[in-house]
C-alpha cells in the first residue's frame, strides 16, 4: 500500500491487491488522528476481495473525516466489490468516483 499526502488537505491511499492484515487502513486512521483530519481518497484499482474488517475500517475513517467536515471518496471500485457495499447497505454511506482523477477533482473534495 502506498499513502501519499496529495495536498495539505488530501490523503491518497492506494490499497494493495490483498489486505491480509488490517494494518493498512489502521495506518490511515492513525495519520488522521495524529495530523488532523483531512479528505481521504482510497483507490481500489488493485483490490479483488473486500472483507468485513475492511468495511469496518472504512466506516471508522468515514466517521472521523465527517466529524471534522471532510470527505472520504472511494475510487476505481470494481463492480463486484461495489456489489459488496450494496449488499452490506453501505453504498449510500460512501461517496464513489469513477477513477482517481475524478475523485481528486470532485466537488465532494472542494465543497
Amino acid at each position: 500500500m502506498s499513502i501519499y499526502r496529495w495536498s495539505e488537505d488530501v490523503i491518497l491511499v492506494d490499497l494493495p491487491e490483498a489486505l491480509d492484515k488490517h494494518h493498512e487502513l489502521q495506518t490511515v486512521l492513525g495519520m488522521l488522528r495524529d495530523r488532523g483530519a483531512c479528505d481521504v481518497v482510497v483507490d481500489f484499482s488493485q483490490v479483488h476481495v473486500v472483507g468485513g474488517m475492511w468495511l469496518t475500517q472504512l466506516q471508522r475513517i468515514q466517521r472521523l473525516v465527517k466529524e471534522h467536515g471532510h470527505k472520504l471518496v472511494l475510487c476505481n471500485v470494481p463492480p463486484a466489490t461495489r456489489g459488496i457495499f450494496t449488499i452490506a447497505h453501505l453504498d449510500g454511506l460512501f461517496e464513489f468516483a469513477e477513477d482517481r482523477f475524478a475523485a481528486l477533482t470532485s466537488p465532494q473534495l472542494v465543497a
